[in-house]
């Protein structure tokens, strides 16, 4: 039986303040699915033991018979947020998640930018063994587009003890790496922009001296020199202290940041 009645989502829907829509995006088999599972085990609509393996949001046949997920699907989910503060007073805000898992595969990219468009954040998964892969940057690419704020997931932590072997040291530079990884990909997008932008104001200025048919200005035809220092970049990256990196293993069902 479910943890959270239905009366409860109901009674949530008419908070709109206290709603919001997350997909998951990541590249193909890095866990989109078993993180979606544990979820939703953690309200209660399937057991703990089958996360990871009943594949609630893949609904349709081919997709349980592929193993892969091919339309997005979504549930919506109870969250409680805790706050403690100083004085030793406690307050609690319900949340309603609109959870929405897409797909991985480049097959159906469609599918990601329709789910990227309705959301307010995203979990961005990575598998910390196969590192940042071409659909990871992909789906980075779509979430930095449609504006939606995204979080960095970590996944399958469990893979470097079972698998390679690492050592606590050899682990934290292994991540760590990662992290640099998708770092860059979100410095090369936030680059991009602000090489637009440059440009656009260097047409609009030029485009200005030419109306005013001023002989005497010399209109430089070349885009003005780039300082990405005078911009502040500092909340476009992922970073442990920040609280956007999300260290998990879905199939274990634990996660922390």
């Amino acid at each position: 039986m479910p943890l959270v009645s239905t009366n409860q989502l109901i009674n949530l829907q008419s908070k709109v303040e206290n709603i919001r829509n997350i997909c998951i995006l990541a590249h193909v088999d890095h866990g989109k699915t078993t993180l979606s599972d544990s979820l939703l085990a953690s309200n209660g609509i399937i057991s703990t033991k089958l996360a990871g393996k009943v594949r609630y949001l893949d609904s349709r046949e081919d997709e349980q018979e592929r193993g892969i997920t091919m339309e997005a699907s979504g549930i919506s989910l109870y969250f409680n947020v805790l706050r403690k503060f100083l004085e030793g007073q406690e307050s609690s805000d319900d949340y309603l998640i609109n959870l929405i898992d897409a797909p991985g595969h480049v097959d159906f990219s469609s599918e990601v930018s329709t789910a990227s468009r309705l959301c307010d954040g995203a979990l961005v998964l990575v598998d910390v063994v196969e590192g940042a892969c071409t659909q990871t940057h992909t789906v980075l690419r779509q979430a930095w587009f449609e504006h939606v704020r995204p979080v960095l997931v970590l996944n399958k932590i469990d893979r470097l003890i079972t698998e390679l072997k690492l050592t606590p040291h050899e682990a934290y530079i292994h991540l760590n790496k990662i992290l640099e990884q998708v770092n860059a990909i979100m410095g090369t997008f936030y680059a991009g922009d602000i090489m637009e932008e440059e440009t656009r104001r260097h047409e609009a200025e030029k485009e200005k001296l030419l109306q005013q048919g001023n002989e005497q200005t010399e209109v430089n035809n070349d885009v003005a020199e780039l300082s990405l220092e005078d911009h502040d970049d500092s909340n476009i990256y992922f970073t442990p202290d920040s609280g956007n990196v999300v260290f998990a293993s879905a199939i274990d069902g634990w996660a922390f940041r």
